[in-house]
């Protein structure tokens, strides 16, 4: 398996999200899985080739936050016709965390992601030990419960129909963690932890991941 990890810098990069070290972490754990793995943080230029590659995972955060040096810049149509290209053709995506906030300017994204973070109504509790509740994938195939210290995010725009593989406790109820869907010909699966490197210290989480790329790519 061919995997591109797409690292949040620029427009892409905020305070809170420390995407260089998480993205490395991914690339350790997508490794182990057997894939060959390539980390690129130029966010718009990645996508532009998205469709070389069988799983393109997307760790990135909000181009529209706030007032920045980078307000009002859009993607040139080269980066906006590649990540359609690949989607029609069926490419594997895995949004990681704040992914589901980013690519705001990529029409297919909200849709083939299926849940996106609106500002003033999404929001998460602070940081800390979280649990996890695990569900079963689409074919049968089953995710186990656990701990693992994270952000819990809780109240998304649902925006297409996802099927859940894993669910926290948030403020309002029952809120997904994980969940795969498909766009077209393309399968897209999201995983809302990963806030920083800590998540990453939970082999549970660690499997979790190599379950959704899996999927996603259809290995």
């Amino acid at each position: 398996m061919r995997a591109l990890i797409i690292s949040g810098s620029g427009r892409y990069a905020d305070p809170w999200h420390p995407f260089l070290a998480t993205s490395q972490k991914l690339a350790e754990v997508l490794i182990a899985a057997g894939a060959d793995c390539t980390i690129d943080d130029d966010v718009e230029g990645a996508l532009a080739r998205a469709a070389d590659f069988d799983l393109v995972v997307v760790n990135a955060g909000d181009p529209w936050r706030g007032e920045s040096e980078h307000a009002g810049a859009r993607p040139e149509q080269v980066s906006l016709e590649g990540f359609a290209r690949a989607l029609h053709g069926g490419i594997g995506v895995l949004a990681i965390h704040s992914a589901v906030s980013s690519l705001r300017d990529y029409p297919e994204w909200a849709l083939a992601v299926g849940r996106v973070w609106l500002p003033g109504i999404s929001s998460h509790p602070p940081a800390d030990v979280a649990r996890i509740t695990g569900g079963v994938f689409p074919d049968g195939e089953p995710v186990q419960s656990f701990e693992v210290f994270d952000e819990r995010y809780c109240r998304l725009q649902p925006v297409g129909r996802i099927h859940a593989v894993a669910t926290h406790l948030g403020p309002w109820g029952q809120e997904p963690t994980a969940w795969v869907t498909e766009h077209g010909r393309a399968r897209i699966a999201a995983d809302l932890l990963g806030h920083d490197e800590r998540s990453y210290d939970s082999p549970d989480h660690r499997l979790l991941v190599t379950q959704l790329a899996a999927w996603a790519s259809r290995q």
